[in-house]
Order: C-alpha cells, then structure tokens, then sequence
C-alpha cells in the first residue's frame, strides 16, 4: 500500500535551485514519487510512498522552509504507487494566475470547513463555481456549480470580471490551491462575499458521508488514479491513450473507444499513422503484463 500526500503553502522563498536540488535527492533516497513545484511564494505538491518515507519527506519540507505547518493538506492511499518518478519543478507561481500571493493578501480569504459547505451552497443566491478545467468539471462537480469553461487558468480573471460583485461566491478546486488565488484576484476587485471550500473538494470527500453529500460524480486527480470517491477511494474512470483525457466507464461503450488509442474526445481528431502508433505501444504493454514485466506506460508499476 502507497500513502499520497497533497499539501500546499504559500510563504516566502529564496534560494529555489539549492532546494530543488535537495528536495529531488531527498525524495529519489527515500523512494518517493510525485512532484513538487517550488516559487519564490511557496510550494505545491503530492507526494506517494511508503508511510516511513512520507513522513520523512514531510518533515524535511517542514524543517527545509522553517515552516510549523502546511495552509491545505490531505492524505490518500493507493493499491499501486501511481507516480512514474520524482520531479522538483522552479516556476515563476505555484499555480499560473499573473498574481502572486503574499501573507497580507491571503489575510482576506473566508473558508468555509466541509460541514458548513452544503448549507452555503443550497441558498439560491450563491454563485458556486467550479475553478477548474472543463475536463475535470465533466468527471464530476457539486450540484448547481457553473464552470469558466477555461483551459489555461490565466483565463479565468476574464470570467471573473462577469460576476457581479454584490453577489455571494462560494468557489472550490481539487485541494483549495486554485481557489486561493481565484478568491484574492475577487477581493482585490471589489468584490464583497467571497468564499472557498476549506481543504477543496479532496477535504469534502474525506469528510463528508455520501448520504449527506452534494457532490456528484467523481473527482479527477493528476496521477495514475485518475480519479477518486467518498472517503478518497479510487474511482472508475481510466486515462485514454490517445489525448490523455479522463474516460468514464459509459465512455469505454462507444464505437470510438479503443484501449490505449481513443476516445470520444479525440478518435475523429487522430491521423491514421497516430492510431498505428498509439496500438504499437498498447500491444507492448499488454505483452509486459502477459509476461509479468514492467512498462513505461503501465498503469501498475513499482
């Protein structure tokens, strides 16, 4: 069994290449996966390993930023470990929005904890919406949200700008990182009640009994899980081979659907000689599993 750790923090930092580089060969020597993504406003990442290791590595960013402790975390398991390696990435922002985030501004942020969600959701004059891509909105999203429709979170300030100010906005991503920049970009513009899920839809799910949830669907991760359910359990959806796009169980019914090369989203989008391709390398995988190997392109690796 694999532990997955998300966290993320937004805090001062220096010095971003003397971290990556310890961060990389902590992780590498302890035999964690993931990624990490270093600023000079703070760190993102998820993590996975054995529990030992976790904690180790925890701790080491812990110590390594002088940090008492992290603004969002959650923490999943996982039958297989569902990172192929582990990467340490410098970027100009932990999440690309053209706005860096400092202890002041984040000052004016209102969460809202997982209990209290459903009862601020439910009011008709709440404006929910889902800050994250189109792809993931369709795996699965709360009753009564909208969706910016944006692929380049840079984009969403357009749609922001149509909301009008007076009204109450209660917004949510997967781990709440999102909505931290999206809810700061609304207060800093005049906006006056503006909300974000506490821990994002990760802490709803892990908090919330199914019976008393509005969420519908299932929540895509960006990892070989695909996507997760109530309690954090591993989803239904697969990965298409073809465009790397979430695949629902009802999807995999069509004619257009092909293991390890298509799906409804980009089967007409594909040329002749991508499909070939796209066989080659599944009649490869398929062959390793057959022969207990591992492969590249696996879901199930060690």
């Amino acid at each position: 069994m694999f532990n997955i750790f998300g966290f993320y923090k937004f805090t001062n930092i220096t010095k971003l290449k003397k971290h990556k580089q310890d961060l990389q060969l902590f992780m590498v020597k302890n035999e964690v996966r993931g990624f990490l993504i270093i600023a000079k406003e703070g760190i993102n990442g998820t993590i996975s390993g054995k529990k030992n290791a976790i904690i180790l590595v925890e701790k080491k960013i812990l110590k390594q930023f002088n940090l008492k402790t992290f603004d969002s975390k959650n923490k999943s398991s996982s039958k297989f470990q569902p990172f192929h390696k582990a990467k340490v990435k410098i970027k100009k922002e932990v999440v690309p929005f053209g706005l860096n985030l400092n202890k002041q501004s984040k000052k004016k942020s209102i969460y809202i904890e997982p209990n209290k969600w459903n009862e601020l959701i439910e009011k008709k004059t709440t404006l929910l919406i889902d800050t994250r891509k189109p792809f993931e909105y369709k795996v699965g999203t709360f009753r009564g949200s909208s969706n910016p429709n944006v692929n380049n979170f840079r984009d969403f300030p357009k749609y922001l700008n149509k909301v009008k100010k007076s009204q109450p906005v209660a917004m949510f991503c997967t781990g709440g990182i999102r909505c931290e920049k999206a809810s700061v970009y609304l207060k800093n513009n005049g906006f006056k009640n503006v909300y974000q899920l506490k821990g994002g839809i990760l802490g709803y799910l892990e908090k919330i009994k199914k019976e008393k949830s509005l969420w519908k669907g299932e929540c895509y991760v960006f990892d070989n899980r695909i996507s997760l359910k109530h309690k954090l359990k591993q989803g239904t959806h697969l990965m298409c081979g073809g465009c790397r796009t979430p695949v629902s169980l009802l999807d995999t019914k069509s004619k257009k659907y092909e293991v390890g090369v298509s799906c409804l989203n980009c089967h007409d989008k594909l040329t002749r000689d991508q499909k070939e391709r796209f066989r080659m390398r599944q009649k490869q995988i398929s062959l390793a599993k057959q022969q207990g190997k591992s492969h590249i392109f696996k879901k199930e690796f060690s």
